[in-house]
């Protein structure tokens, strides 16, 4: 399988704390309900899953924020939630309540069952990301992602999205021995899906531990960091020559951020109750020196603040990543991506220093 050259590296180069002309710039859930185009495919395609299990719809709504703003990777459109849908606990999309699974996880008997699935079943995540990577024609590279073990964990036990985690924390305390049997299948099945996107044409890939901060200290380390790490040290680090960034990213992480410098991967993604320079202290990499790339940390709402506020925001991080997603609001979220990405892009590295000492995995 044969691609266009890639014309613009920055972002990976970045990940590999390689020099770079300008910084970085990607959203997680670039592609999505703030753009009206991005709404008018959706409503061709009927529903989320129409959407996401759609090659052109995929594809098109993956390349439709390129085509507004200065960005330099794309993200493949999917959902965290495609492994477990695979594995047999019936994914919908309920409108305004958000993911659902008819067969939660609950008992002795559900877990038993659980395998990893055949990867067939999602092979039109693998046709999207060839898809959209032979779209994007070499203009930038392309994103490949899933969710951690224990993020996936939280939502096959708790059947839906949760405010105390208290069916997964449950099940975690009082029968260890099964959450540990599910989370080993997560991250074994983690590890095939995510070679099997590399395989696809993924350029990098990231796992979203979204809710790893919900853990209390020692039961992160355990039923959490340790199954990233499984799957991490299964991953592609190449491919056909070319290296395959790995990048992590925990939810509430910061607490254990020296811990995650221990992790098998290029780049960690911090929210932002992390302080950049301590971070860069704790676990940050130079140019072309060890260490980790460093990724975020703006919060998203920062974006509904008038211009000065947005490039004050701005200033404060290298490769620039919303972790929380886009929120909706029509012109003004547009226009603030918009000018967002521009000051990103034309940050100096000399302004950068000051805010962030030494923080030079990227130059501009």
């Amino acid at each position: 399988m044969s691609f266009a050259p890639l014309q613009n590296d920055s972002f990976l180069r970045a990940c590999l704390r390689q020099s770079t002309d300008h910084t970085p710039v990607w959203l997680m859930r670039q592609a999505g309900r703030y753009l009206p185009e991005y709404l008018a495919t959706r409503a061709k395609a009927g529903s989320f899953m129409g959407l996401a299990t759609n090659t052109d719809y995929a594809t098109e709504v993956t390349l439709q924020p390129l085509e507004r703003f200065p960005l330099d990777a794309a993200i493949l459109f999917s959902d965290i939630l495609t492994v477990p849908d695979a594995m047999g606990l019936g994914l919908s999309f309920a409108q305004g309540e958000g993911p659902r699974f008819a067969h939660p996880v609950r008992d002795e008997a559900a877990v038993a069952a659980l395998q990893v699935p055949d990867m067939d079943k999602l092979r039109y995540v693998f046709d999207a990301v060839t898809s959209i990577r032979r779209a994007l024609n070499g203009r930038v590279p392309l994103i490949g992602f899933s969710g951690s073990p224990w993020t996936l964990a939280c939502y096959m036990v708790e059947g839906k999205g949760s405010d105390d985690y208290r069916l997964v924390k449950s099940m975690l305390y009082s029968r260890p021995d099964l959450m540990h049997r599910m989370l080993q299948v997560n991250a074994d099945a983690v590890a095939a899906y995510l070679n099997a996107q590399i395989e696809a044409g993924a350029q990098a890939v990231m796992i979203f531990d979204s809710w790893g901060g919900v853990l209390a200290d020692g039961a992160f380390q355990q039923f959490s960091l340790a199954y990233t790490q499984q799957v991490l040290k299964k991953l592609k680090t190449e491919h056909n020559g070319v290296r395959i960034p790995r990048l992590v990213f925990t939810k509430g992480g910061g607490l254990w951020l020296d811990e995650m410098g221990g992790l098998d991967c290029e780049v960690l993604g911090l929210d932002w109750t992390v302080n950049l320079a301590r971070a860069r202290a704790q676990v940050g990499g130079t140019v072309d020196g060890p260490g980790k790339a460093l990724q975020g940390n703006i919060d998203p709402n920062v974006l509904f603040a008038p211009p000065a506020q947005i490039e004050a925001g701005a200033q404060a991080v290298m490769i620039f990543d919303s972790w929380g997603g886009v929120l909706a609001d029509g012109a003004f979220q547009e226009f603030s991506l918009a000018y967002t990405a521009r000051v990103l892009r034309q940050l100096k590295r000399e302004h950068a220093g000051v805010i962030i000492p030494r923080l030079v995995f990227t130059k501009g």
